[in-house]
């Protein structure tokens, strides 16, 4: 388990609990929570579209709060242009 004492404020760093990509020491008005962000094992998709259904899902324009992980993941791994192109693990690709 991480140590929130020893972590910085709202810098994410790589998650160590299972399913997780990130994790956060957020901090906001005095207070300060350790939050898990970002679902590993759906492969890579940041692509223009994915990015843009992620957002509208999540409402990412109205994620103000720090201390919420649907602030983080719109923040941290979808804002802005780019992402990979790599596809998803075969696994999931045929369930659907």
């Amino acid at each position: 388990m991480a140590d929130k004492s020893k972590m910085k404020c709202n810098s994410p760093v790589s998650s160590n609990r299972a399913g997780k990509k990130m994790m956060v020491k957020a901090c906001s008005g005095g207070k300060e929570k350790l939050l898990h962000f970002g679902a590993k094992g759906y492969g890579h998709n940041y692509s223009a579209a994915a990015r843009k259904s992620f957002r509208a899902r999540h409402k990412c324009d109205s994620a103000n709060d720090k201390l919420t992980p649907r602030y983080w993941a719109c923040k941290k791994l979808w804002a802005g242009k780019g992402g990979s192109t790599k596809s998803s693990p075969k696994g999931i690709r045929g369930k659907y």
